[in-house]
């Protein structure tokens, strides 16, 4: 197996798992050589709200954005783009619904980072009228 391939199984396997995701599909994969390479990954919550995961691996770094939405409302997103240098856990950070940026406790390793999201996402859902 490819290392993009490993990376896809553990994200879709997490959210696939996860009590608060419907459905999961991958949107897009593209691998440029056997250490670089990309992928999207979007998931439907039980509230009719998205996840959607990116992440962009360049050997053994890793670009991450994760970004749970409704419609083009925005609803939180946990990056490590560098461009909060004050906040504490940069590069890492919290965008909340208000926009506002936090320290964040991801790392950039998805299967630490993504059931944090997902317990984020649990304790903040209304679940749909039945």
């Amino acid at each position: 197996m490819s290392k993009l391939t490993d990376l896809l199984n553990v994200v879709v396997t997490t959210l696939q798992e996860s009590p608060v995701c419907q459905t999961t599909r991958t949107l897009e994969t593209q691998q440029f050589s056997d250490d670089q390479f990309s992928l999207k990954v979007r998931s439907e919550i039980v509230d009719k709200s998205d996840l959607q995961v990116r992440l962009y691996q360049n050997n053994e770094h890793t670009d991450y954005a994760y970004q749970w939405f409704r419609g083009e409302q925005h609803l939180a997103r946990w990056d490590n783009k560098e461009h909060f240098p004050d906040i504490p856990t940069q590069p890492h950070h919290f965008h909340n619904a208000d926009g506002k940026v936090e320290s964040s406790q991801m790392t950039g390793v998805p299967s630490h980072d993504l059931p944090i999201v997902l317990d984020h996402i649990a304790t903040r859902i209304k679940q749909p009228p039945e």
